[in-house]
């Protein structure tokens, strides 16, 4: 049931993204080779597209209020749209070299045009949310608009945070939520409340589906940073050395800092480069403060209140159903 869902997004994407000038045509494929449509030189191939969360979350809560799913779609893709343009923006402030198993837009047209075609991007998620329903309200659509908005700002504020902390002797746990609470959480709550405001004027409903969206995003973050230190390599298309090498201030690793530990690790951190004994003990005291054991057990706390949000709505349907098996997969997945 869900490739359905799936099918609805890439044609929209798509339509979205398609040059109507021949002249720009290797542009627009920089676009697509970064969705996971292409290859560098052009050629049609299916990539790891991502996981299309935000976009599904979009429509599906649209659908569990009683709203038309297909009304959501624009919403839906300009949220991912602008989740692409913060991921370009990112492959290049954190001098990432692969995403997803293939080389990141920049290494390969380099940064200036990597630069250009995220700012196409952002642009394209502003142009999605226009074509929404000409049945909306102007007072519906300016709503919609604010939340989007709102939802992007934070986004970079969060990216602001999240590249100031690496270098930044002292983060604590409140920051590190501070932090994901804008880079992560914000554009998947913004998600739901938009695909709940498609379907309903309830504003309990759709602000109790915009909780279930934040929780749910602090999960994915904290899952996500599980996976950078521990996650296989082979499926999650980056090298698991990669977090700590950059002194991401991920959960494991301020979790860690607050243990017995953490006087050693700071100092480690306080240091401009490792060597390869020094790169081990870093790893060795993760594992020794039970990092791991402890972040996923904290992820589950987030995913018990996003059930719980929706536990509240009181609404019982497929999507609903889907929205509830999403946070498992969200805190149990393996890239």
């Amino acid at each position: 049931m869900s490739n359905e869902y799936l099918e609805a997004i890439e044609t929209e994407l798509q339509s979205l993204t398609t040059p109507r000038n021949s002249q720009y045509r290797e542009f627009f494929n920089m676009l697509h080779y970064h969705l996971g449509w292409t290859d560098a030189n052009g050629k049609k191939m299916r990539a790891d597209t991502g996981k299309r969360i935000r976009p599904l979350l979009c429509l599906w809560c649209c659908e569990a209020v009683g709203g038309n799913w297909r009304d959501a779609l624009p919403a839906a893709a300009a949220v991912e749209l602008i989740h692409n343009f913060s991921l370009i923006h990112d492959d290049i402030q954190d001098d990432s070299e692969a995403r997803r198993g293939r080389p990141t837009l920049w290494k390969l047209w380099g940064m200036p045009q990597a630069i250009n075609a995220g700012d196409a991007m952002f642009v394209l998620a502003q142009q999605a949310m226009d074509e929404l329903p000409g049945s909306l309200s102007l007072a519906q659509y300016i709503a919609i608009q604010r939340v989007f908005h709102a939802a992007t700002l934070k986004l970079t504020q969060g990216q602001y945070l999240d590249l100031g902390y690496e270098r930044a002797d002292q983060v604590t746990l409140n920051d590190y939520f501070d932090m994901i609470g804008g880079k992560t959480a914000a554009l998947l709550a913004g998600a739901c409340e938009i695909g709940a405001r498609l379907g309903t004027g309830e504003a309990q409903l759709y602000r109790t589906l915009a909780n279930y969206g934040e929780s749910l995003g602090i999960a994915f973050q904290i899952a996500d940073d599980v996976l950078g230190l521990w996650g296989d390599p082979e499926v999650t298309g980056k090298s698991a050395r990669t977090d700590l090498l950059s002194r991401k201030k991920s959960y494991p690793v301020l979790y860690a800092m607050q243990s017995e530990r953490g006087e050693e690790l700071r100092a480690l951190y306080a240091k401009p480069d490792w060597t390869s004994k020094e790169l081990k003990r870093v790893e060795q005291i993760l594992e020794e403060c039970k990092a791991r054991a402890h972040s996923t057990a904290q992820a589950e706390i987030y995913a018990r209140r996003a059930r719980g949000a929706l536990e509240a709505t009181l609404l019982h349907n497929a999507a609903m159903t889907r929205l509830h098996n999403l946070v498992h997969q969200v805190v149990y997945r393996d890239k």
